[in-house]
Protein backbone atom coordinates (compact mmCIF):
# COMPACT_ATOMS: atom_id res chain seq x y z
CA UNK A 1 0.00 0.00 0.00
CA UNK A 2 1.45 3.32 -1.07
CA UNK A 3 2.05 6.28 1.26
CA UNK A 4 -1.09 7.76 -0.30
CA UNK A 5 -3.07 4.93 -0.20
CA UNK A 6 -2.53 4.26 3.53
CA UNK A 7 -2.80 7.50 4.90
CA UNK A 8 -6.69 7.62 5.22
CA UNK A 9 -5.85 4.48 7.76
CA UNK A 10 -4.08 6.69 10.07
CA UNK A 11 -5.07 8.38 13.70
CA UNK A 12 -6.29 11.60 13.65
CA UNK A 13 -3.15 13.58 15.24
CA UNK A 14 -4.60 16.75 17.47
CA UNK A 15 -3.20 20.03 16.34
CA UNK A 16 -3.78 22.37 18.75
CA UNK A 17 -1.10 23.63 21.20
CA UNK A 18 -0.40 22.76 25.13
CA UNK A 19 -1.56 26.52 25.25
CA UNK A 20 -5.41 25.42 23.74
CA UNK A 21 -5.30 22.40 25.91
CA UNK A 22 -5.50 24.53 29.26
CA UNK A 23 -7.45 26.85 27.52
CA UNK A 24 -10.16 23.77 27.05
CA UNK A 25 -9.75 22.71 30.35
CA UNK A 26 -10.76 25.45 31.84
CA UNK A 27 -13.68 26.08 29.80
CA UNK A 28 -15.03 22.93 30.33
CA UNK A 29 -14.69 23.05 33.96
CA UNK A 30 -17.05 26.46 33.92
CA UNK A 31 -18.76 25.62 30.83
CA UNK A 32 -21.03 28.33 31.51
CA UNK A 33 -18.91 31.19 31.64
CA UNK A 34 -16.57 30.49 29.03
CA UNK A 35 -18.39 27.94 26.17
CA UNK A 36 -20.97 29.30 23.92
CA UNK A 37 -22.59 26.90 22.07
CA UNK A 38 -24.44 28.09 18.85
CA UNK A 39 -27.05 27.00 16.55
CA UNK A 40 -26.26 27.85 13.37
CA UNK A 41 -28.58 27.63 10.36
CA UNK A 42 -27.46 28.38 6.95
CA UNK A 43 -29.76 30.38 4.13
CA UNK A 44 -30.75 26.86 2.54
CA UNK A 45 -31.89 25.81 6.50
CA UNK A 46 -28.81 23.51 7.16
CA UNK A 47 -28.57 23.26 11.00
CA UNK A 48 -25.05 23.04 12.55
CA UNK A 49 -23.66 23.40 16.42
CA UNK A 50 -20.52 25.90 16.44
CA UNK A 51 -18.21 26.58 19.10
CA UNK A 52 -16.28 29.68 18.25
CA UNK A 53 -12.40 29.26 18.99
CA UNK A 54 -9.97 31.77 17.18
CA UNK A 55 -6.90 30.90 18.86
CA UNK A 56 -5.60 29.21 15.75
CA UNK A 57 -6.41 29.33 12.12
CA UNK A 58 -7.84 25.94 12.41
CA UNK A 59 -11.66 24.34 11.70
CA UNK A 60 -12.65 20.93 12.33
CA UNK A 61 -15.89 20.39 11.60
CA UNK A 62 -17.72 16.87 12.48
CA UNK A 63 -20.88 15.50 10.65
CA UNK A 64 -22.80 12.27 10.93
CA UNK A 65 -26.12 10.87 8.79
CA UNK A 66 -28.86 9.06 11.21
CA UNK A 67 -28.50 5.34 9.57
CA UNK A 68 -25.49 3.09 9.56
CA UNK A 69 -24.39 -0.10 8.67
CA UNK A 70 -27.62 -1.85 10.06
CA UNK A 71 -29.56 -0.70 7.16
CA UNK A 72 -27.09 -2.70 4.59
CA UNK A 73 -29.10 -4.95 2.59
CA UNK A 74 -29.18 -8.32 3.66
CA UNK A 75 -26.29 -9.97 1.58
CA UNK A 76 -24.89 -6.74 1.26
CA UNK A 77 -23.27 -6.31 5.09
CA UNK A 78 -20.15 -3.91 4.70
CA UNK A 79 -22.11 -1.89 1.83
CA UNK A 80 -21.48 1.84 3.84
CA UNK A 81 -18.27 0.98 4.96
CA UNK A 82 -17.32 0.15 1.68
CA UNK A 83 -18.78 3.68 0.76
CA UNK A 84 -17.00 5.42 3.72
CA UNK A 85 -13.54 4.40 2.70
CA UNK A 86 -14.31 4.99 -1.68
CA UNK A 87 -15.89 8.57 -1.35
CA UNK A 88 -12.56 10.47 -1.03
CA UNK A 89 -11.38 8.27 -3.74
CA UNK A 90 -11.97 10.74 -6.47
CA UNK A 91 -15.17 12.69 -7.48
CA UNK A 92 -16.18 15.00 -10.45
CA UNK A 93 -12.82 15.51 -12.65
CA UNK A 94 -10.52 14.44 -9.71
CA UNK A 95 -9.57 10.60 -10.20
CA UNK A 96 -8.05 9.15 -7.00
CA UNK A 97 -4.46 10.05 -6.95
CA UNK A 98 -5.71 13.98 -8.05
CA UNK A 99 -8.09 13.87 -5.33
CA UNK A 100 -5.88 13.13 -3.09
CA UNK A 101 -3.06 15.19 -4.30
CA UNK A 102 -5.38 18.15 -3.76
CA UNK A 103 -6.12 17.34 -0.16
CA UNK A 104 -2.34 17.45 0.41
CA UNK A 105 -1.46 20.34 -1.16
CA UNK A 106 -4.43 22.22 0.33
CA UNK A 107 -3.38 20.61 3.55
CA UNK A 108 -6.85 19.09 4.14
CA UNK A 109 -7.74 16.08 5.96
CA UNK A 110 -11.18 14.21 4.74
CA UNK A 111 -12.45 10.88 6.21
CA UNK A 112 -15.15 8.89 6.45
CA UNK A 113 -16.45 5.97 8.61
CA UNK A 114 -19.53 3.80 9.66
CA UNK A 115 -20.91 2.55 12.50
CA UNK A 116 -24.04 0.57 13.08
CA UNK A 117 -25.90 3.47 13.54
CA UNK A 118 -24.80 6.28 11.80
CA UNK A 119 -22.53 7.39 8.59
CA UNK A 120 -19.97 10.16 9.47
CA UNK A 121 -17.29 12.52 8.44
CA UNK A 122 -14.64 14.69 9.66
CA UNK A 123 -12.60 17.87 7.61
CA UNK A 124 -9.87 19.74 9.38
CA UNK A 125 -8.59 22.84 7.66
CA UNK A 126 -6.50 25.75 7.60
CA UNK A 127 -8.92 28.97 8.04
CA UNK A 128 -7.85 29.99 4.75
CA UNK A 129 -8.18 27.19 2.51
CA UNK A 130 -12.03 26.76 3.97
CA UNK A 131 -13.45 27.51 0.84
CA UNK A 132 -11.76 24.99 -1.31
CA UNK A 133 -11.88 22.26 1.59
CA UNK A 134 -15.56 22.76 2.18
CA UNK A 135 -15.57 22.27 -1.95
CA UNK A 136 -13.95 18.85 -2.11
CA UNK A 137 -16.81 17.88 0.56
CA UNK A 138 -19.04 18.54 -1.45
CA UNK A 139 -17.32 16.72 -4.55
CA UNK A 140 -16.89 13.40 -2.30
CA UNK A 141 -20.45 13.53 -1.21
CA UNK A 142 -22.05 14.31 -4.37
CA UNK A 143 -19.92 13.17 -7.14
CA UNK A 144 -17.85 10.35 -6.08
CA UNK A 145 -16.54 8.83 -8.91
CA UNK A 146 -16.55 5.52 -7.77
CA UNK A 147 -13.89 4.38 -10.64
CA UNK A 148 -13.56 0.61 -11.06
CA UNK A 149 -9.75 0.61 -9.96
CA UNK A 150 -10.67 2.11 -6.69
CA UNK A 151 -13.30 0.05 -6.26
CA UNK A 152 -11.25 -3.33 -6.92
CA UNK A 153 -8.31 -1.99 -4.72
CA UNK A 154 -10.24 -0.36 -1.85
CA UNK A 155 -12.21 -4.10 -1.86
CA UNK A 156 -8.67 -5.72 -1.96
CA UNK A 157 -7.84 -3.79 1.20
CA UNK A 158 -10.93 -4.61 3.03
CA UNK A 159 -10.83 -8.59 2.49
CA UNK A 160 -7.48 -8.40 3.33
CA UNK A 161 -8.88 -6.96 6.82
CA UNK A 162 -11.32 -9.47 6.94
CA UNK A 163 -9.15 -12.25 6.80
CA UNK A 164 -6.75 -10.78 9.58
CA UNK A 165 -10.35 -10.80 11.60
CA UNK A 166 -10.86 -14.09 11.33
CA UNK A 167 -7.50 -14.82 13.37
CA UNK A 168 -8.05 -12.37 15.95
CA UNK A 169 -9.02 -13.44 19.02
CA UNK A 170 -11.17 -10.31 20.33
CA UNK A 171 -12.54 -9.54 17.19
CA UNK A 172 -13.86 -13.27 16.81
CA UNK A 173 -15.39 -12.94 20.51
CA UNK A 174 -17.18 -9.30 19.57
CA UNK A 175 -18.67 -10.81 16.61
CA UNK A 176 -19.86 -13.95 17.79
CA UNK A 177 -21.32 -12.52 20.86
CA UNK A 178 -22.76 -9.42 18.85
CA UNK A 179 -24.83 -12.42 16.46
CA UNK A 180 -25.49 -14.45 19.62
CA UNK A 181 -27.16 -11.08 21.25
CA UNK A 182 -29.08 -10.06 17.81
CA UNK A 183 -29.29 -13.59 16.07
CA UNK A 184 -32.30 -11.90 13.67
CA UNK A 185 -31.58 -8.55 13.67
CA UNK A 186 -29.05 -6.33 11.77
CA UNK A 187 -26.98 -5.96 14.91
CA UNK A 188 -25.73 -8.82 14.70
CA UNK A 189 -24.29 -8.46 11.19
CA UNK A 190 -20.67 -7.13 11.17
CA UNK A 191 -20.00 -3.33 10.12
CA UNK A 192 -17.53 -4.31 7.78
CA UNK A 193 -19.40 -7.38 6.25
CA UNK A 194 -18.15 -10.80 5.58
CA UNK A 195 -15.65 -11.83 2.72
CA UNK A 196 -18.64 -12.89 0.26
CA UNK A 197 -21.04 -10.07 1.37
CA UNK A 198 -18.07 -7.72 0.05
CA UNK A 199 -17.17 -9.67 -3.10
CA UNK A 200 -20.96 -9.02 -3.75
CA UNK A 201 -20.73 -5.10 -3.86
CA UNK A 202 -20.82 -3.23 -7.18
CA UNK A 203 -20.56 0.09 -8.62
CA UNK A 204 -24.10 0.38 -8.77
CA UNK A 205 -24.94 -0.48 -4.95
CA UNK A 206 -22.54 2.01 -4.38
CA UNK A 207 -24.32 4.84 -6.27
CA UNK A 208 -27.14 4.10 -4.82
CA UNK A 209 -26.17 4.43 -1.05
CA UNK A 210 -25.06 7.55 -1.72
CA UNK A 211 -28.22 8.94 -3.53
CA UNK A 212 -30.86 7.28 -1.07
CA UNK A 213 -28.88 7.53 2.29
CA UNK A 214 -27.03 10.57 2.23
CA UNK A 215 -29.69 13.43 2.62
CA UNK A 216 -30.23 16.46 4.21
CA UNK A 217 -33.02 15.42 6.52
CA UNK A 218 -30.78 12.95 8.26
CA UNK A 219 -27.95 14.88 8.45
CA UNK A 220 -25.91 16.26 11.85
CA UNK A 221 -22.93 18.73 11.76
CA UNK A 222 -20.78 20.10 14.70
CA UNK A 223 -18.16 22.90 13.82
CA UNK A 224 -15.29 24.06 16.13
CA UNK A 225 -12.58 27.02 15.33
CA UNK A 226 -12.01 30.33 13.63
CA UNK A 227 -14.97 30.64 12.20
CA UNK A 228 -18.00 33.37 12.61
CA UNK A 229 -21.46 31.89 12.49
CA UNK A 230 -22.60 34.55 9.05
CA UNK A 231 -19.51 32.96 7.73
CA UNK A 232 -20.55 29.11 8.69
CA UNK A 233 -23.90 29.45 6.92
CA UNK A 234 -22.68 30.02 3.72
CA UNK A 235 -20.22 27.21 3.85
CA UNK A 236 -23.22 24.63 4.76
CA UNK A 237 -24.89 25.45 1.93
CA UNK A 238 -21.51 25.25 0.25
CA UNK A 239 -20.67 21.59 1.12
CA UNK A 240 -24.32 20.08 1.96
CA UNK A 241 -27.06 22.03 0.34
CA UNK A 242 -27.01 19.58 -3.04
CA UNK A 243 -27.69 16.74 -1.57
CA UNK A 244 -31.27 15.17 -1.53
CA UNK A 245 -33.50 16.57 0.43
CA UNK A 246 -34.98 13.19 2.23
CA UNK A 247 -33.84 10.13 2.51
CA UNK A 248 -34.87 6.50 1.41
CA UNK A 249 -37.81 5.11 3.76
CA UNK A 250 -36.00 2.51 5.65
CA UNK A 251 -35.10 2.36 9.77
CA UNK A 252 -34.46 -0.66 11.59
CA UNK A 253 -36.75 -2.10 14.34
CA UNK A 254 -36.14 -1.55 18.59
CA UNK A 255 -34.29 -5.01 19.78
CA UNK A 256 -33.80 -6.65 22.86
CA UNK A 257 -30.57 -8.83 23.16
CA UNK A 258 -31.05 -12.49 23.65
CA UNK A 259 -29.11 -12.78 26.87
CA UNK A 260 -29.74 -16.39 28.24
CA UNK A 261 -26.89 -16.95 30.59
CA UNK A 262 -24.61 -19.55 28.14
CA UNK A 263 -21.45 -19.99 27.68
CA UNK A 264 -19.55 -20.58 23.95
CA UNK A 265 -16.62 -21.72 23.62
CA UNK A 266 -14.74 -20.77 20.42
CA UNK A 267 -11.96 -23.27 19.68
CA UNK A 268 -8.25 -21.74 18.61
CA UNK A 269 -5.16 -22.58 20.11
CA UNK A 270 -3.30 -19.82 21.28
CA UNK A 271 -2.33 -19.10 24.84
CA UNK A 272 -4.62 -16.94 25.99
CA UNK A 273 -8.16 -16.96 26.37
CA UNK A 274 -10.33 -13.69 24.90
CA UNK A 275 -13.54 -13.24 26.38
CA UNK A 276 -16.54 -11.12 25.49
CA UNK A 277 -19.38 -11.03 28.05
CA UNK A 278 -22.64 -8.81 27.79
CA UNK A 279 -25.90 -7.94 29.57
CA UNK A 280 -29.44 -6.03 28.68
CA UNK A 281 -28.61 -2.39 29.03
CA UNK A 282 -30.09 1.26 29.69
CA UNK A 283 -30.01 3.11 26.04
CA UNK A 284 -28.89 6.85 26.30
CA UNK A 285 -32.33 8.59 26.89
CA UNK A 286 -33.38 6.80 29.81
CA UNK A 287 -34.24 8.34 32.95
CA UNK A 288 -31.58 5.93 34.80
CA UNK A 289 -28.82 6.33 32.13
CA UNK A 290 -26.46 8.97 34.37
CA UNK A 291 -27.02 5.86 37.76
CA UNK A 292 -26.39 3.37 35.29
CA UNK A 293 -23.09 5.14 33.85
CA UNK A 294 -21.77 5.64 37.85
CA UNK A 295 -22.44 2.06 38.63
CA UNK A 296 -20.88 0.83 35.03
CA UNK A 297 -17.45 3.02 36.52
CA UNK A 298 -17.84 1.31 39.70
CA UNK A 299 -17.58 -1.98 38.28
CA UNK A 300 -15.54 -2.18 35.45
CA UNK A 301 -14.57 0.96 33.90
CA UNK A 302 -13.06 2.50 36.67
CA UNK A 303 -9.23 1.74 35.62
CA UNK A 304 -7.47 0.44 38.75
CA UNK A 305 -10.29 0.97 41.36
CA UNK A 306 -13.10 -0.80 39.60
CA UNK A 307 -14.81 -4.21 41.40
CA UNK A 308 -13.84 -6.28 38.69
CA UNK A 309 -10.33 -5.28 38.31
CA UNK A 310 -9.22 -5.30 42.23
CA UNK A 311 -10.89 -8.56 42.59
CA UNK A 312 -9.56 -10.32 39.21
CA UNK A 313 -6.58 -8.62 39.08
CA UNK A 314 -5.22 -6.76 41.32
CA UNK A 315 -5.96 -9.21 44.17
CA UNK A 316 -5.43 -12.79 42.40
CA UNK A 317 -3.67 -11.96 39.12
CA UNK A 318 -6.02 -13.63 36.84
CA UNK A 319 -6.06 -11.67 33.88
CA UNK A 320 -3.79 -9.49 31.67
CA UNK A 321 -6.89 -7.12 31.04
CA UNK A 322 -10.63 -6.62 32.39
CA UNK A 323 -13.13 -3.78 32.02
CA UNK A 324 -16.61 -2.85 31.12
CA UNK A 325 -18.42 -0.18 28.89
CA UNK A 326 -22.26 0.77 28.16
CA UNK A 327 -23.21 0.50 24.81
CA UNK A 328 -26.36 2.10 23.94
CA UNK A 329 -27.39 1.93 20.69
CA UNK A 330 -30.24 3.57 18.94
CA UNK A 331 -32.42 0.62 18.95
CA UNK A 332 -30.89 -1.56 22.11
CA UNK A 333 -28.47 -1.20 24.60
CA UNK A 334 -25.73 -3.38 26.44
CA UNK A 335 -23.91 -3.27 29.49
CA UNK A 336 -19.97 -5.14 27.62
CA UNK A 337 -16.97 -6.67 28.69
CA UNK A 338 -14.30 -7.49 27.91
CA UNK A 339 -10.93 -9.71 29.33
CA UNK A 340 -7.87 -11.73 28.70
CA UNK A 341 -6.35 -14.69 30.49
CA UNK A 342 -4.28 -17.84 30.24
CA UNK A 343 -6.39 -20.96 28.95
CA UNK A 344 -6.15 -22.43 32.75
CA UNK A 345 -7.62 -19.28 34.11
CA UNK A 346 -10.78 -18.52 32.06
CA UNK A 347 -12.55 -20.66 34.28
CA UNK A 348 -11.56 -19.20 37.92
CA UNK A 349 -11.99 -15.88 35.68
CA UNK A 350 -15.56 -16.44 34.79
CA UNK A 351 -16.64 -17.39 38.33
CA UNK A 352 -15.42 -14.71 39.64
CA UNK A 353 -16.93 -12.14 37.06
CA UNK A 354 -20.30 -13.70 37.96
CA UNK A 355 -19.71 -13.55 41.64
CA UNK A 356 -18.83 -10.07 41.69
CA UNK A 357 -21.87 -9.88 39.36
CA UNK A 358 -24.40 -10.84 41.94
CA UNK A 359 -22.33 -9.11 45.04
CA UNK A 360 -22.55 -5.85 43.63
CA UNK A 361 -26.36 -6.59 42.55
CA UNK A 362 -27.38 -8.17 46.47
CA UNK A 363 -25.19 -5.98 48.08
CA UNK A 364 -24.48 -2.81 46.37
CA UNK A 365 -21.88 0.09 46.48
CA UNK A 366 -20.46 2.02 49.43
CA UNK A 367 -20.74 5.59 49.84
CA UNK A 368 -17.05 6.05 49.51
CA UNK A 369 -17.00 3.84 46.35
CA UNK A 370 -19.85 6.36 45.32
CA UNK A 371 -17.48 9.66 45.92
CA UNK A 372 -14.61 8.16 44.08
CA UNK A 373 -16.61 7.86 41.42
CA UNK A 374 -18.51 10.52 41.23
CA UNK A 375 -15.06 12.67 41.43
CA UNK A 376 -12.94 11.37 39.11
CA UNK A 377 -16.35 11.41 36.14
CA UNK A 378 -16.60 15.05 37.18
CA UNK A 379 -13.41 15.86 37.48
CA UNK A 380 -11.80 13.87 34.13
CA UNK A 381 -14.32 15.31 31.90
CA UNK A 382 -11.88 18.18 30.73
CA UNK A 383 -9.67 15.36 29.22
CA UNK A 384 -12.31 14.80 26.50
CA UNK A 385 -11.75 18.34 25.23
CA UNK A 386 -7.57 18.25 24.05
CA UNK A 387 -9.15 18.92 20.49
CA UNK A 388 -11.06 21.30 18.15
CA UNK A 389 -12.09 17.94 16.80
CA UNK A 390 -12.97 16.04 19.94
CA UNK A 391 -15.30 19.14 20.74
CA UNK A 392 -16.56 19.22 17.03
CA UNK A 393 -17.31 15.11 17.50
CA UNK A 394 -19.04 16.07 21.25
CA UNK A 395 -21.69 18.68 19.27
CA UNK A 396 -22.81 16.14 16.95
CA UNK A 397 -22.89 13.54 19.41
CA UNK A 398 -25.41 16.27 21.49
CA UNK A 399 -27.57 16.36 18.54
CA UNK A 400 -27.91 12.76 17.52
CA UNK A 401 -28.94 11.81 21.30
CA UNK A 402 -31.32 14.87 21.75
CA UNK A 403 -29.29 15.98 24.55
CA UNK A 404 -29.83 19.50 24.32
CA UNK A 405 -27.69 22.36 23.43
CA UNK A 406 -26.86 23.43 26.94
CA UNK A 407 -25.71 19.48 27.52
CA UNK A 408 -22.16 21.04 28.41
CA UNK A 409 -23.28 23.09 31.01
CA UNK A 410 -25.05 20.41 32.68
CA UNK A 411 -23.84 16.70 32.08
CA UNK A 412 -21.59 17.43 35.71
CA UNK A 413 -24.95 18.35 37.57
CA UNK A 414 -26.49 14.88 35.81
CA UNK A 415 -23.78 12.73 37.86
CA UNK A 416 -23.51 14.65 40.97
CA UNK A 417 -27.52 14.02 41.23
CA UNK A 418 -26.85 10.61 41.04
CA UNK A 419 -27.43 8.90 44.83
CA UNK A 420 -26.36 5.89 46.79
CA UNK A 421 -30.20 4.66 46.69
CA UNK A 422 -30.20 5.40 43.20
CA UNK A 423 -27.23 3.26 41.84
CA UNK A 424 -27.97 0.24 44.57
CA UNK A 425 -31.58 0.03 43.30
CA UNK A 426 -30.46 0.23 40.00
CA UNK A 427 -27.58 -2.84 40.36
CA UNK A 428 -30.15 -4.87 41.67
CA UNK A 429 -32.76 -4.04 39.26
CA UNK A 430 -30.27 -4.77 36.39
CA UNK A 431 -27.34 -6.59 37.00
CA UNK A 432 -28.22 -10.48 36.58
CA UNK A 433 -25.29 -12.97 36.41
CA UNK A 434 -27.44 -15.73 35.40
CA UNK A 435 -28.03 -13.36 31.81
CA UNK A 436 -24.53 -12.41 31.04
CA UNK A 437 -24.25 -14.09 27.19
CA UNK A 438 -20.15 -14.93 27.73
CA UNK A 439 -18.23 -15.61 24.49
CA UNK A 440 -14.54 -17.25 24.87
CA UNK A 441 -11.88 -17.84 21.90
CA UNK A 442 -9.38 -19.99 22.92
CA UNK A 443 -8.70 -23.18 24.63
CA UNK A 444 -9.79 -22.27 28.08
CA UNK A 445 -9.59 -25.06 30.71
CA UNK A 446 -12.46 -26.38 32.44
CA UNK A 447 -14.88 -23.80 30.50
CA UNK A 448 -17.76 -25.79 29.45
Amino acid sequence: MSCMQSRRFRHWRPIFSFVLWAVLVVIVVHPAQAVTVQRVISPQGIEAWLVEDHTNPILSVRFAFRGGAALDPAGKEGLARMVSVLLDEGAGSLDSQAFQRKLEDLSVQLSFNTGRDTFSGRLKTLTKRRDEAFDLLRLAMTAPRFDTEAIERIRSQIIAGLKQNLEDPDSIASRALMKRLFPSHPYGRPVQGTIKSVKTIQKSDLQTFVKKRLARSKLIVGVVGDIRADQLGKLLDQAFAKLPKEAASNSVKNVMPVTEGKTTVIKKQIPQSSIAFAQLGLKRNDPDFYTMFVLNYILGRGGFTSRLYLEVREKRGLAYSISTGLYPLEHAALLWGTSGTANKRAAETLKLVRAEWSRLAEKGVTVNELKDAKTFLTGSFPLRFTSSGRIASILVSMQFNKLGIRYLDQRNGFIEKVTLEGVNRLSKQMLDANKLSIVVVGSPRGVQ
